[in-house]
């Protein structure tokens, strides 16, 4: 019998790419997983002030987009509508207060007849949300 210069060996399985694709997948699930995790919110920018304080619970929100478009808990409201829907929300929620989330780049003017007709409406505990400034 003729004999070859090869011998023939067992097939081995190599674990050190097997380990190496195992932790790409690792990687990828959890990079997936996290950014599965973003909450769609509404994007403002707030200005920024030296000193902030938090949110009191049992507040009626109102959200001044970039665009100038109200945002009121939520739900998008027109300028004529507005205290109505904050008057409704403050006694289904037992609301004592408003908190008015300005963007930076709104227009002021909106955010003053906003807090006009909120005055003008009674509601006295009004306070506009800002960041805290970076030194």
């Amino acid at each position: 019998m003729i004999e070859s210069g090869y011998e023939h060996r067992k097939a081995r399985v190599e674990m050190l790419p097997l380990i190496d694709v195992v932790f790409l997948l690792l990687v990828f699930f959890i990079y997936a997983m996290m950014s599965m995790a973003v909450v769609p919110g509404i994007e403002i920018e707030l200005p920024a002030t030296g000193k902030a304080d938090s949110v009191r619970p049992h507040v009626v929100s109102i959200a001044i987009r970039r665009d100038n478009t109200m945002i009121v808990d939520g739900k998008r409201i027109l300028e004529d509508r507005l205290i109505q829907e904050v008057h409704r929300l403050m006694q289904a929620n037992r609301a004592q207060s408003v908190q008015i989330y300005a963007d930076r780049k709104s227009a002021l003017g909106l955010t003053i007849r906003v807090l006009d007709q909120l005055k003008n409406a009674g509601i006295t505990q009004v306070t506009v949300a800002c960041k805290k400034r970076t030194p």
